[in-house]
């Protein structure tokens, strides 16, 4: 067996490896059991689902809005016009704008963000820029929300710790739950 060392060592005396525990004891045990104090450490949650992603009807997918958060900050930026503009920014969006937020990403490369809301409108304007937001998870989705007529609430939900989940080949959902 390959040595550990002495803090990990000591983490896991404490935990008793054949014992399930409720979800009150076990995050009860998780700050003392934390490892390192040079950074909050993310706690994740992984669940077997027993399905096979392969077929569409077995295939989970969603998210959910945690009632504390993440415990980690969201930048969002939002690509609408009109009235919708004032109610992204009251709800806390980063960066608001049409035109001028695609040509932004475009020539000077911004993407100092980390989710994107638009409304239905703008994702012909958003399309010129799928091919760099896409590969980054970036582009904005109406299977998860973040295409919608009430951004207020879509950039409220992100804000406040929204967690995207999806289930992965071995019908594993890895999601994080907090720091």
């Amino acid at each position: 067996m390959a040595k550990v060392g002495k803090k990990f060592a000591s983490a896991l005396k404490q935990v008793d490896r054949v014992k399930k525990y409720s979800l009150k004891d076990a995050f009860e045990l998780l700050p003392k059991t934390k490892i390192s104090s040079k950074f909050d450490e993310t706690v994740d949650l992984a669940v077997r689902l027993g399905v096979d992603p392969k077929h569409a009807d077995q295939m989970v997918r969603g998210a959910v809005v945690l009632p504390h958060g993440t415990g980690k900050s969201v930048r969002v930026i939002v690509f609408a016009k009109g009235d919708k503009v004032k109610e992204a920014q009251e709800a806390g969006a980063d960066f608001v704008g049409a035109d001028d937020l695609v040509a932004k990403i475009q020539n000077e490369n911004f993407l100092d963000f980390d989710a994107a809301v638009a409304t239905p409108d703008m994702m012909g304007l958003v399309g010129k820029i799928a091919r760099v937001l896409g590969p980054r998870g970036l582009m904005p989705n109406p299977k998860v929300g973040t295409v919608t007529a009430d951004v207020g609430r879509a950039v409220r939900e992100l804000k406040g710790g929204r967690v995207e989940f999806r289930v992965e080949k071995a019908g594993i959902v890895h999601a994080p739950i907090g720091k």
